[in-house]
C-alpha cells in the first residue's frame, strides 16, 4: 500500500512568466496545496475565485521578533494579515526573526543575538500565539540559513526556531521546517525532523545546491520521506524550489520523492 503526503507547491517559484492566478489554478488542477510568499503583490479578488487551498502565506509584513518597536510592527501587520489569510482559508502564516527586504536579506541585520533578545523573542511569540487563539488562526516559525541566503537574520537556525516554538509550547504557534535552509545551515536533517517533530505544522524542501526540486542535489528525499513516515509525521510537506527544467517535470519529481511506495 502506498501512502502520499499531503504536498503543496510555492506558487511564487514556477511558471514566473504567468499570472499568480494562473499559476495557482494549476497547482490545483494537478491536484496540490499553495504556498505564498507576501500577499499585497497579489489581486486577491482573484486568487479567492481559485478555491485553492492554501497551505501557508507570509503572517506579517514588516517587524521582528526581539525588540519593543519590532515586536508592535510585527503584531500590527500580522493582525493585517489574518484577515487576509481568512479571507483565503489559508492554513499556516509564516513568521521569521526578523522583517525580509530585497533578495531575503533582513531590513535591519543583526550579528550578535542576547540573551535579553532570546527573552522578548519568546515574549513577542507569546502575543503572537494570544492573537493567533483570539482570532482562530496558526502562525508557524520558519528556519533560514545564514551562509547562502540570508545572513545576518537572527533566530535564523531551526535550533533556533525550535528553541523559541518549544519555550513557547502553545498549539497556534508551530515550526514551519525548511529543510533546504537546515542542509546549508545544520545537516542531519532526519534527526533535525526527529527532535523538531512534535512542534510542526509544515515541512518545506528543496534540493541542494540550488533550489532546484527533489533529486538535483545532494538530498535523498525519498529516504527522508520514509524517515518521517516511519516517526509519525503525517502533516504537509511543500516543494519551495525553483524547476531545473520543464515544472511539471518538476513538481511530479517532488510527488514522487514524497510518495511511499511501500507503507507499512
Amino acid at each position: 500500500m502506498s501512502y502520499q503526503f499531503p504536498l503543496a507547491v510555492c506558487a511564487e517559484m514556477l511558471w514566473q512568466d504567468k499570472p499568480i492566478e494562473w499559476r495557482v489554478s494549476k497547482l490545483t488542477e494537478m491536484g496540490f496545496a499553495v504556498g505564498l510568499w507576501n500577499w499585497p503583490a497579489h489581486d486577491l479578488d482573484k486568487l479567492e475565485k481559485t478555491k485553492a487551498n492554501f497551505s501557508i502565506m507570509n503572517g506579517y509584513l514588516r517587524g521582528r521578533l526581539a525588540d519593543d518597536e519590532g515586536a508592535a510592527e510585527l503584531l500590527a501587520t500580522a493582525k493585517e494579515t489574518i484577515v487576509v489569510g481568512k479571507r483565503l482559508n489559508v492554513d499556516r502564516l509564516n513568521l521569521h526573526g526578523t522583517g525580509l527586504g530585497e533578495g531575503g536579506l533582513p531590513v535591519q541585520p543583526c550579528e550578535t543575538v542576547t540573551g535579553a533578545m532570546w527573552l522578548k523573542a519568546v515574549d513577542t511569540l507569546n502575543r503572537v500565539a494570544d492573537l493567533a487563539d483570539k482570532e482562530g488562526v496558526v502562525f508557524a516559525l520558519e528556519n533560514l540559513n545564514l551562509p547562502v541566503d540570508h545572513p545576518g537574520v537572527p533566530f535564523a537556525l531551526a535550533e533556533d526556531t525550535l528553541a523559541l516554538v518549544a519555550a513557547v509550547n502553545r498549539p497556534n504557534l508551530k515550526l514551519n521546517l525548511d529543510l533546504y535552509h537546515v542542509q546549508i545551515g545544520e545537516g542531519n536533517l532526519i534527526e533535525m525532523c526527529r527532535k523538531c517533530l512534535p512542534y510542526i505544522g509544515e515541512i518545506q524542501v528543496a534540493d541542494v545546491p540550488g533550489r532546484k526540486e527533489p533529486g538535483t542535489g545532494e538530498i535523498n528525499y525519498p529516504k527522508i520521506a520514509e524517515a518521517l513516515y516511519q516517526m509519525g509525521y503525517r502533516g504537509p510537506v511543500a516543494m519551495e524550489a525553483y524547476a531545473s527544467g520543464d515544472p511539471e517535470e518538476a513538481i511530479e519529481a517532488f510527488r514522487k520523492a514524497f510518495t511511499i511506495a511501500d507503507a507499512r
